[in-house]
């Protein structure tokens, strides 16, 4: 999985590099990772750790990060990533997502996910891409299913979230053959507008 922007008329995702940690530390301070995921940007410190880790993962072909970049604003919004990449069966996890308070809920997101979505059964033609999300966050569950994906079931704890608690991981999916429905329904609003 090589690394290149993703873009369309409302959201930039580019490769995460280390300098992108003065567009993303104020944005961090917006946002709780340690609620649901295994994950703490909650301080300058912690935020270079996440970024590090990040490169790190993908230095060995693990992962893909992004920052996001809101065009419609002219701002950066948050970050997200390709993980647990699996080229040999075809597989790949949309997550790690985040996102400044001002960008959720703005439909930000929705492009986000159509572009990595896009990107991993088009131009890489993947078989399968997960979501992986901690069972008691409601919010996320119900905007992965609203993209069309498909609840697995319930992996029980799984994760060790930064707070100490161990989480059950509700896993979806969309897989290939799923992908043009998905896309010519749920995404619509996105094929209409104009594409660069």
């Amino acid at each position: 999985m090589k690394v290149k922007t993703l873009e369309n008329e409302r959201a930039k995702l580019l490769a995460l590099e280390n300098y992108h940690y003065s567009d993303l530390l104020p944005l961090s301070q917006e946002v709780d990772l340690n609620a649901y995921g295994g994950s703490d940007i909650s301080t300058g410190p912690k935020l270079t750790a996440y970024i590090k880790d990040a490169i790190k993962r993908q230095s060995v072909g693990t992962a893909l990060p992004f920052i996001i970049f809101d065009k419609k604003h002219g701002k950066f919004a948050g970050s997200t990533r390709f993980g647990n990449i699996d080229a040999l069966n075809k597989v790949v996890h949309i997550g790690w997502t985040w996102l400044g308070e001002d960008f959720r809920g703005s439909g930000l997101n929705l492009h986000v996910k159509f572009l990595m979505l896009r990107y991993a059964f088009e131009k890489l033609r993947y078989e399968r891409v997960e979501f992986r999300i901690d069972e008691r966050n409601t919010r996320s569950r119900k905007a992965v299913e609203k993209l069309g994906a498909t609840l697995e079931g319930i992996m029980r704890k799984d994760i060790i979230t930064k707070n100490g608690r161990r989480r059950n991981s509700c896993c979806y999916s969309i897989l290939k053959e799923e992908w043009e429905e998905i896309k010519n329904t749920r995404f619509i609003d996105i094929l209409d507008s104009k594409e660069e």
